[in-house]
């Protein structure tokens, strides 16, 4: 019996795959990773630009699954790999918490959008290739490792696990368990709960795992809230209250919301090369861990270890990135939780296609995701944490030379709340360790280079200052 075009569009019986099982996988990967749909605009909405001002939680609801299920069925039609896309985690926090504080939001968004340019220019011109093997992987696993402590951190200062100490400067703690000391109230409850579900669920290899506590958590907070007669200042920034209408229409405002060189003038130039720099870093080491990863347990990696048609996929997560920016939502990527799909059976992109559809979907139900408060999602934080820290067994810790500047790219960015830190600490420390051991011609001229920008990202002050003076 002949294959039917769908089938054969989508190579499913050179994969040894049928509709069925795409179709399932799709729905796997999108239980596994609708998250980020709630996730993103709380983390993002969360933070102030330099003006202060915050982005509509409803808004960057849409924008989140608008973007992420556009470009998940371009990679599923485009790279025709089990591959799904969304707002990256850890690069929506440098969005939010260290790019955003020192420019408007649409400057923001213009060197996402420059970021996402930077990366499909690295793969069309294969600098990609050599700046990865520039990196040495040591650093690339630690710098997985330093955000993901980072972004639990978030969580837990979003959930009022951790708070910061109202005067500081008259005690030795500067952060606290609680608002003062102990945890207090159903908020807090609600949220440990979560923590503690999530990681059994995990252990237990559950499907979605970080979906259900979301949701679960949720119902139990709108219970809670009812019951207690709770009000938003026991919550923060959301009180789970059920809309008196569901659905709506979505609210596409965020997109195009952005200027892609307003960032140069409000920043500096080396400020926003090292901001752009730092996204890319972050950006594409990831996606391609996860490409590989994702495409090696699926079977499909070439005889020569190499994923089919990899630099259309490439420049897919390079436009994907782009078009965050562009709909004020932040870089996106390739997400891991594809890892979830090809468990079911997807070895083709007829299961991105699924996935994305079903995150264009959510558009129509921003009503009901404005109801998750911080404690229902930020437990996601905290095991996303977990899981981006299990690198850290890779890294040769006995090998004092490439271990201090992991060390420091892991310990500074949730220290100094902030990934552009962690990373540029790391490298300069790298070069500065060869050169002082003699072993120059280990560090890659990029390397060198790169090491130079971070140098002028961290002594900008002084240097504006002698600029002003000269």
């Amino acid at each position: 019996m002949a294959a039917d075009p769908v089938s054969l569009a989508f190579k499913l019986p050179e994969r040894k795959s049928t509709v069925l099982r795409e179709l399932r996988g799709g729905f796997a990967t999108f239980f596994a990773m609708a998250y980020i749909v709630v996730l993103n605009p709380l983390i993002l909405g969360g933070g102030k630009d330099l003006y202060g001002h915050t982005l509509n939680p409803a808004q960057l609801t849409v924008a989140t699954a608008v973007v992420a299920g556009a470009m998940t069925i371009i990679m599923g039609v485009g790279g025709n790999l089990p591959l799904a896309i969304a707002a990256g985690l850890g690069l929506n926090g440098v969005v939010a918490f260290t790019i955003a504080p020192t420019m408007s939001w649409q400057d923001a968004m213009g060197l996402v959008v420059l970021e996402g340019i930077g990366i499909c220019v690295l793969v069309v011109t294969g600098l990609r290739r050599m700046i990865m093997d520039a990196i040495p992987m040591p650093l690339k696993r630690a710098i997985g490792v330093g955000i993901g402590l980072f972004v639990a951190l978030i969580g837990l200062v979003d959930a009022g696990f951790v708070t910061r100490v109202p005067d500081a400067a008259q005690t030795t703690v500067p952060v606290q368990l609680g608002s003062d000391g102990q945890l207090n109230g159903w908020p807090v409850l609600i949220f440990c709960l979560g923590v503690l579900a999530t990681f059994l669920m995990l252990v237990r290899r559950v499907p979605g795992a970080i979906l259900i506590s979301i949701i679960v958590c949720t119902v139990v907070a709108v219970i809670v809230n009812h019951v207690a007669h709770l009000t938003v200042t026991d919550w923060g920034l959301i009180q789970p209250k059920l809309p008196s209408h569901p659905f709506a229409s979505p609210d596409f405002s965020l997109l195009g919301r952005f200027s892609l060189f307003g960032g140069f003038v409000h920043a500096g130039v080396v400020t926003c090369i090292v901001f752009i720099f730092t996204l890319i870093l972050s950006d594409f080491f990831d996606a391609m861990g996860t490409i590989v990863g994702v495409t090696a347990e699926a079977g499909l990696l070439t005889e020569r270890g190499e994923v089919p048609g990899i630099n259309r996929v490439l420049f897919i997560d390079g436009l994907a990135a782009a078009a965050g920016g562009a709909g004020s939502c932040s870089s996106n990527t390739t997400f891991v939780e594809s890892a979830a799909g090809v468990g079911e059976g997807a070895r083709s992109g007829l299961a991105s296609v699924v996935t994305g559809v079903l995150l264009l979907l959510t558009t129509f139900a921003t009503p009901l995701t404005g109801i998750v408060p911080q404690q229902a999602a930020a437990p996601a934080l905290v095991v996303v944490g977990f899981l981006m820290m299990t690198q850290i067994k890779d890294i040769p810790w006995t090998e004092w030379d490439i271990a201090i500047p992991a060390y420091l790219a892991i310990a500074l960015m949730p220290f100094t709340y902030s990934i552009t830190n962690g990373i540029g600490a790391s490298v300069i420390a790298f070069v500065a360790i060869r050169l002082v051991l003699g072993r120059a011609r280990e560090v890659h001229p990029l390397m060198a280079v790169i090491s130079l920008l971070f140098v002028a990202y961290f002594a900008i002050s002084p240097i504006e200052h002698w600029l002003n003076v000269k």
